[in-house]
């Protein structure tokens, strides 16, 4: 039996939507976009680990209780980048005996349970140290490069190649399975990469191409449906 645990990181501050609370406790048709998740992931994990910000500790683990949802909460003290946000998880009470990790970007509105059965399915059956959902876009903020044989290489960020505009393309959707030991070893290995170029913060998804170029067993799949990709930056995005 595979050891998996879920990890949501949702330290954002909700600051760029204009909300005063963190913006994973945004409700979309009343339940607050983190309540959305955990039932989605429930399946998965019964008490996931959810990294929050110092400002809204207190106000995810009083929405949680509320509404009798259980999560180990974890605090990333500054906003470091997303790299940062999934080595936090080694505060969590049930890090050590985590062998795979399913990490959910914590602003995904209506993530699919079919997706991510799918995806968690893939990641057992094909043994893969790293496995992530795509789709095809118009506009690809992450561009997931491959090569001749259709097997992924990388996944850059549009803004860190200080590209004018996203072009149409393959991105990632924020939904990621991956073995806990050989991830969490390259985070925190020094790499050109680690910091971007623009945010200054300790990205995540340099490792994809880190973890190709040792013999890593890395899959990109083409799973993501519409619904799976609305994720909360500005209420444009949810309209």
């Amino acid at each position: 039996m595979v050891k998996l645990r879920v990890l949501i990181p949702a330290a954002g501050r909700g600051s760029r939507a204009g909300l005063p609370y963190p913006k994973t406790l945004y409700p979309v048709d009343g339940i607050p976009i983190l309540h959305r998740l955990l039932a989605v992931l429930s399946i998965y994990d019964a008490n996931p680990t959810v990294v929050v910000s110092l400002e809204g500790e207190l106000l995810i683990r009083d929405s949680l209780h509320q509404a009798g949802l259980n999560a180990h909460l974890v605090i990333q003290p500054e906003p470091r980048g997303m790299g940062d946000a999934v080595l936090c998880f080694d505060q969590s009470p049930v890090a050590k005996e985590a062998e795979h990790i399913l990490l959910v970007w914590g602003d995904l509105v209506d993530l699919q349970a079919k997706t991510v059965c799918k995806l968690v399915e893939k990641h057992i059956d094909h043994n893969n140290d790293f496995t992530f959902a795509t789709r095809s876009v118009d506009l690809a903020y992450t561009v997931v490069k491959r090569n001749e044989n259709g097997h992924v290489i990388a996944v850059h960020e549009t803004r860190e190649q200080k590209l004018n505009a996203p072009e149409p393309g393959e991105r990632e959707i924020g939904l990621f399975a991956f073995r806990k030991n050989i991830v969490f070893k390259t985070l925190v290995t020094d790499h050109p990469k680690k910091i971007g170029f623009i945010t200054g913060e300790h990205g995540f998804l340099y490792v994809i191409e880190f973890l190709v170029s040792v013999g890593a067993k890395v899959e990109a799949l083409p799973i993501a449906t519409e619904s799976d990709l609305i994720s909360f930056n500005s209420f444009s995005d949810i309209k």
